[in-house]
């Protein structure tokens, strides 16, 4: 196949912001910079990935782009064929719906591929709500762990929620995960209900926006705070 000037084009990691703020407010300079000069992506939502290239580059052609679909529609016979832009020369962004790409993001399985390709990947500097929730929790930051979702099923969820509290507490490790935003005031309920009295609770909504609340507790001082998670992004940080 033959390539544009005989080379392969490269993967451009691209952040996003984590709610409705002026992505420049939050990103830098780079992400504009690369979305100007890109005009192949692969993204979650065609619709919302189009409001934020236009956003961040109003002047940009939205009629040459081409947008490739990844989401849980999207078949995985699919995927590598994404990828061939690349084999043509032209380079690839991927743009995550919030954050950053191939972090609880699906993303990550073109990432795999384009290694296996030998194509080159270039993460982009921006905000991780995983990271930024780390860092202001007070939690161990040297050693710990990210579990993505948690079971729904009640007492899988204390069995689980117990066994972090136990693997935390052995390997001095925070234990980092989220939930689907409408069911967060009921996880936070049985945090509290479920973690030893002593057991740190760090929950952080809204990450970057001006609504943003982060704050760190033991679970027997969580019973006196009022605060509504509902339908708000949030990260959840445990320690015993």
């Amino acid at each position: 196949m033959s390539t544009q000037n005989g080379k392969i084009g490269k993967v451009y990691l691209i952040p996003t912001t984590l709610g409705h703020m002026p992505p420049l407010e939050v990103l830098p300079i780079s992400i504009k910079q690369t979305i100007e000069k890109l005009d192949h992506y692969i993204v979650e939502n065609e619709k919302t990935a189009r409001h934020f290239i236009k956003k961040i580059s109003p002047r940009k052609s939205q009629p040459s782009l081409k947008l490739f679909a990844l989401n849980k529609f999207t078949e995985a016979a699919e995927i590598p064929s994404f990828l061939n832009p690349c084999l043509e020369g032209y380079d690839v962004g991927i743009l995550s719906e919030a954050g950053c790409p191939g972090i609880a993001d699906p993303g990550a399985a073109v990432v795999k591929i384009a290694h296996d390709k030998n194509i080159q990947v270039i993460p982009l500097v921006g905000p991780s709500s995983i990271l930024l929730a780390l860092m202001a929790s007070g939690m161990n930051g040297q050693n710990f762990a990210f579990n993505g979702y948690l079971p729904i099923d009640g007492a899988d969820r204390k069995k689980y929620i117990k066994n972090l509290e136990r693997r935390s507490k052995e390997e001095d490790q925070s234990q980092v995960f989220i939930e689907t935003p409408y069911r967060n005031n009921k996880m936070l309920e049985e945090l509290i209900k479920t973690l030893a009295p002593s057991t740190r609770i760090c929950v952080a909504a809204d990450i970057t926006l001006p609504t943003e609340y982060i704050k760190t507790k033991t679970a027997i001082n969580w019973k006196t705070e009022n605060v509504d998670l509902h339908k708000r992004p949030a990260i959840f940080i445990i320690q015993a």
